[in-house]
């Protein structure tokens, strides 16, 4: 009887380990596609938030305001929106003339939510490839980032895209309202000006890998696993197999090696980071992190683009991709499985990916 239980159990394990693998790798499939027509399966948008504000300001004066105020400010309004756009239309002309810079600098609004795969790395891309094309050097890009980390190989690609803004001598600032960690701080310390809610979650600079192995189970119940390699380390620690103390140093090694990277990387783009004493893997938030100069001011998103808005025409800019339905289908179980994932690392304190 026990030894059924056993199979049973096994089995039970095998269906659950082989379903977690078909949906992310119809997940994986799903985002190959999307990359490899990405610029021709999707449109930039881009919104004016200015006019956004002002709705916003427009749908609550109706009702705090008095109805003859609101008429006269409607009129005044009306009146300096003619004026605003005769004098936009002389120094459009102008420019055309003498081939000057615009007078109102331009702030570009991006967004990016980070998972466990940095999939949203294709959609960063495009809009840095768009906002580049037409950007002037008093304009300026604000990042709104969250991200908890995640897969190196992803993180290091969308790291490597908004470098391609400082390099263009784009003035690059990203916020922080909730978390920039591991894989997101190394995105966040490309910016030239980091800024950060008083809680949000900073730093977590440090590799963590961790795997199930299964080869006892197997063992326990006579069955063989057998895996051929061609070259020494070109598996090292893995599921079903047996994993020897000397693969597990060479996967160690890896990692450390990884981590030195990462701080490479992070010194050289904030120099002002004390990076040994931060390089532990811990994180602070934001008031703590201030004093790490692991960003450089405590302020929201919104608070930031409020003290643009009379300043800046800010824009928003999103790509939108085409899927057709297996892409959707794909995108829609790796979401699944990143949360299951999520949900399966809550019970360990400080789990952070890069």
């Amino acid at each position: 009887m026990e030894f059924i239980l056993d199979i049973a159990e096994f089995l039970l394990q095998a269906v659950i380990l082989l379903g977690v693998f078909l949906i992310a790798f119809a997940g994986v499939v799903a985002i190959s596609q999307r990359r490899r027509g990405a610029a021709e399966e999707g449109t930039v948008e881009a919104k004016s938030l200015n006019e956004r504000y002002e709705s916003q300001q427009d749908a609550i004066r109706v009702i705090v305001e008095d109805p003859a105020l609101l008429k006269a400010r409607d009129k005044a309004l009306k009146k300096e929106k003619k004026q605003k756009e005769k004098a936009a239309k002389r120094a459009l002309k102008l420019r055309t003339e003498d081939d000057g810079e615009p007078d109102r600098p331009r702030l570009y609004v991006l967004d990016f939510d980070g998972d466990i795969q940095a999939s949203q790395v294709d959609q960063l891309r495009e809009e840095i490839s768009a906002v580049l094309q037409v950007a002037k050097a008093t304009d300026e890009v604000l990042l709104r980032l969250e991200s908890g980390g995640g897969a190196v190989h992803g993180y290091g690609l969308a790291a490597s895209q908004l470098v391609r803004l400082t390099d263009a001598h784009i003035k690059l600032t990203v916020s922080v309202d909730k978390v920039a960690a591991s894989g997101g701080y190394m995105m966040a310390c490309v910016a030239d000006h980091i800024i950060a809610a008083p809680f949000a979650i900073i730093g977590s600079i440090g590799v963590v890998a961790q795997l199930p192995n299964f080869h006892r189970l197997l063992k326990k119940n006579d069955i063989d696993f057998e895996i051929h390699t061609a070259g020494e380390f070109k598996r090292t620690l893995t599921l079903f197999g047996e994993n020897t103390d000397k693969a597990r140093e060479k996967f160690q090694a890896d990692i450390d090696d990884v981590h030195v990277m990462f701080k490479e990387f992070v010194a050289a783009s904030r120099p002002v980071v004390p990076i040994d004493e931060v390089s532990t893997g811990e994180y602070w938030f934001g008031q703590r992190a201030l004093e790490k100069n692991l960003v450089d001011q405590l302020c929201t998103s919104d608070a930031f683009l409020l003290e643009r808005l009379d300043s800046a025409d800010l824009i928003e800019v999103r790509f939108r991709a085409k899927r057709n339905w297996q892409e959707r289908l794909g995108m829609a179980a790796d979401t699944l499985v990143a949360r299951a994932f999520k949900r399966l690392l809550q019970s360990e304190q400080d789990q952070r990916y890069l």
